[in-house]
């Protein structure tokens, strides 16, 4: 039964069978600024969120700031050759330290100085200086010298962030104490993309895109191509759709799209004849396209609970692309301009305030999925 807005039926929680008639989130879960404040803290805050791409930060000092929800990081390769993560505040007084600096364009510092009042802290995240002014007395007529303490660089230094990896890509987590290690939470695409020689190609493109809709609805648009046929008609050339397979885990999904027509060895970083499209809980994509010897990732990045950023990152084995390479990224861009109009043409229809709860079909699992993820982490 088909839940209106005329209080008439009342929308209930996602429920686990896909077969019963409440299998969706709620509509308000879009749309409810108070639901967007929840998540920040409930699902961004303790799940394994992406961070970037090792290969670009190869260098000692080499760094790039990522912003998820109301939180920055500095994600930086230390003196060791580890890449770490901090919180891009100041232990003085708070200041943001480093401007916003995108993983494909790194900034590189021997140590992160705090312009405000130059506070600054080693690789390692340990206070390694502060302004001689602020150890000494000599401005406040009420002290001694003697009356002030030293600081304790390690009991000083920046607030760190939990940090892992598969292969090249790093992830963070926010959480003091993690319900999933990211190996429990990415299960077999952990072991699946460490299959594969990922680190060995090179980012090439990056296309960012603001939406207006909320995070969750381009989500389930990707985890789907129910709507390919109709909608995407350049890209279903040459892909077998009706041999198509989705596969649901834990925490991540797989749609597994043949092609009708072999494609050359060299033209996969993957040994199966298939594009694979692999969405990780909650925000991360991995892309693995089946005729194009490279690999993209997508962002699904949390504005505000009406907007989203996509940030669509490209990896071939040379960054400087071919002819064909660059009709491919053309193709894969135009098919996320065409599921834009898509996402946000459904979003105006959430946002009227007519469904009070949608409904899923029983081919629509690894939407059933998604939405199941979101309730258990409102619900926790």
């Amino acid at each position: 039964m088909t839940r209106w807005n005329e209080d008439v039926d009342e929308v209930q929680a996602v429920s686990p069978d896909i077969t019963d008639e409440t299998n969706a989130l709620p509509a308000k879960y879009f749309t409810d600024p108070d639901v967007w404040e929840m998540e920040k803290e409930k699902v961004f805050s303790r799940y394994w969120v992406y961070a970037g791409h090792e290969n670009c930060i190869p260098d000692a000092g080499d760094y790039f700031t990522r912003t998820v929800g109301d939180k920055q990081v500095i994600v930086a390769r230390d003196e060791d050759g580890d890449v770490r993560a901090f919180y891009n505040v100041c232990a003085h007084r708070g200041s943001k330290m480093v401007a916003d600096t995108p993983m494909t364009d790194p900034g590189n510092m021997g140590r992160i100085q705090c312009p405000y009042h130059l506070w600054t802290y080693d690789l390692d995240g340990d206070l390694r200086s502060t302004p001689r002014s602020f150890e000494e007395a000599s401005l406040n007529p009420d002290l001694d010298d003697s009356d002030v303490a030293g600081l304790d660089p390690d009991e000083n230094g920046l607030l760190e962030v939990r940090t892992d990896s598969i292969g090249p890509l790093v992830f963070l987590n926010f959480a003091d104490d993690p319900p999933l290690s990211l190996a429990e939470q990415a299960g077999k695409l952990k072991t699946r993309l460490e299959s594969l020689p990922l680190e060995e190609y090179q980012h090439a493109r990056r296309y960012v895109s603001e939406v207006a809709c909320n995070w969750k609805t381009f989500g389930g648009n990707y985890s789907e191509c129910d709507h390919c046929q109709a909608n995407h008609q350049d890209w279903i050339t040459g892909i077998q759709l009706d041999e198509s397979a989705l596969e649901v885990n834990d925490y991540h999904w797989v749609l597994h799209y043949t092609h009708e027509e072999d494609v050359e060895d060299e033209l996969r970083i993957h040994d199966e004849h298939e594009a694979q499209f692999h969405y990780f809980w909650p925000n991360f994509t991995v892309n693995m396209y089946g005729t194009a010897d490279g690999y993209g990732t997508y962002i699904v990045d949390p504005i505000d609970e009406e907007r989203f950023q996509l940030i669509a990152d490209y990896y071939f084995a040379e960054p400087e692309l071919t002819e064909a390479e660059e009709e491919f990224v053309r193709t894969s861009r135009q098919l996320q301009e065409e599921d834009f109009e898509l996402v946000e043409r459904q979003y105006e229809g959430l946002r009227s305030g007519a469904l009070g709860q949608g409904q899923l079909g029983p081919n629509e699992h690894t939407l059933h999925r998604f939405h199941r993820l979101a309730q258990e982490a409102y619900n926790a």
